[in-house]
């Protein structure tokens, strides 16, 4: 399929096998088929190209996947699915590749556990993958690791695309819909039917195609080298550090007053990790947040009144009901000592709301550097955040350094990991805005 063509649709037949009669002559009182309300569904329906290929779940097949694509030419469009929502870990339960020469590929990891082979078959060449940093990890894991990649949705986002997931730009650029009915689905399931492996197998159809016209308009309007500098930092980044205390990401936690009913939300949300993980069950199967959020609200004083809980009526929770009460009981009976902090440990700034009372000239440098950044991204037409962190923003507003100079300033966004495209557009406003001091209160 070539997206440059334009597709026609056939004439409908009629049913009935007669002649259609002739448009009245008022053609202004004829009926006119209702515009739908997403344009998209106007565009001709993506459809693969060279059928559905068999998935690959044999040492002979994948020694054939292997040589065809060491055979092709050219990039290779990269894809992961995982079970997010239905399983713990983030592995990968299907690998979808496409190069030039070689056809598409769909691969089961499972039967193999490392795909190393088809990682080192491709490894010279450039991997497109939309969005890089939510596929990569489970990559490696299976043994595939790129050295250059080519993310389409952060190039996306470098050339402001309102909407930059895969079947936005698929339908913006290259003019085509995109199938999107199993996008949450549970790729953990064996044997995948049909229909999802249509929908993963599209997911690399164009990627191609779609990467080399965003290749020629981060060209023409001066951006290439920005992607450049942004996809060699995806692949140079550090592995994400685990969070301090997970468990504060429980859902509805605004409703725990007090340091004891945290305990109880940590001691239950760590009792469903361990059964999570042990089974490879995502953890709001196991027990949803409203639950662990509602106990630590009740405080139930045993486990008749727990059980008498709403949450905790289902099937799930009761299955599991001797572990819930023996966390709640631990977090009942810790010593002061040992309960939770009332907020999250962080070592940036306190939050800018907090700056006005606590620092004014602070608060005056925050609200300089954020308008001078916007008005640079605004003019770029980037989102704020890609132009430069707001993290880093903010630190260099609360704790400047002691003599902030332009060369200053780039040292400091440098080792905040700050891209040479970033540091050159917004040092020296960064700069000038570390001089911007609070006015002075008069009194009345």
């Amino acid at each position: 399929m070539n997206p440059a063509e334009t597709q026609q649709s056939p004439v409908p037949e009629d049913p009935t096998g007669t002649q259609q009669s002739a448009a009245p002559a008022d053609t202004s009182r004829t009926k006119q088929p209702a515009a739908p309300e997403d344009p998209a569904e106007a565009l001709p329906l993506l459809e693969l190209r060279d059928g559905l290929s068999d998935v690959v779940d044999t040492d002979s097949a994948l020694r054939e996947v292997v040589e065809a694509f060491q055979a092709g030419s050219g990039p290779v469009a990269v894809d992961a699915e995982r079970a997010s929502g239905y399983r713990y870990s983030h592995r990968a339960y299907l690998v979808q590749l496409r190069r030039e020469g070689s056809g598409s590929a769909l691969v089961d990891p499972i039967p193999f556990g490392d795909l190393s082979a088809l990682g080192d078959a491709i490894i010279d060449a450039e991997w497109i993958i939309h969005a890089a940093n939510q596929d990569l990890a489970c990559l490696a894991e299976v043994g595939m690791v790129p050295r250059t990649v080519f993310d389409t949705e952060l190039a996306g986002r470098l050339l402001g695309y309102p909407k930059v997931g895969l079947a936005s730009l698929v339908s913006e650029v290259l003019g085509y819909r995109m199938r999107k009915e199993h996008s949450a689905a549970d790729w953990s399931t064996r044997p995948l039917p049909s229909p999802w492996l249509v929908y993963a197998a599209l997911d690399v159809e164009m990627l191609i195609e779609l990467r080399n016209a965003i290749e020629q308009e981060l060209r023409r309007e001066g951006k290439w080298e920005w992607a450049e500098q942004e996809f060699a930092a995806i692949l140079s980044a550090p592995p994400r550090e685990p969070k301090p205390d997970p468990w504060r990401r429980t859902s509805g936690m605004h409703r725990v007053r007090n340091r004891r009913s945290l305990a109880v939300v940590r001691a239950l949300w760590e009792a469903r990790d361990q059964i999570a993980e042990s089974a490879d069950i995502s953890p709001g199967r196991i027990l949803p947040d409203a639950a662990i959020v509602e106990a630590a609200a009740a405080m139930p004083v045993d486990r008749d009144t727990l059980q008498k809980l709403t949450a905790f009526k289902g099937r799930g929770a009761h299955r599991h009901m001797r572990v819930w009460w023996e966390a709640i009981d631990h977090a009942r009976r810790l010593p002061d000592s040992e309960l939770p902090k009332q907020g999250p440990r962080y070592d940036g700034p306190p939050p800018a709301r907090a700056w006005a009372d606590r620092d004014p000239d602070a608060a005056a440098r925050l609200s300089a550097a954020r308008a001078a950044v916007g008005e640079i991204a605004e003019a770029h037409r980037l989102p704020t955040e890609n132009l430069l962190s707001p993290d880093t923003i903010r630190r260099l507003a609360w704790t400047p350094p002691a003599e902030p100079g332009l060369d200053v300033v780039k040292t400091f966004l440098r080792e905040h990991g700050a891209r040479e495209w970033q540091i050159g557009l917004t040092a020296q406003v960064l700069a000038d805005a570390l001089t911007v001091t609070a006015p002075a209160k008069t009194l009345d």
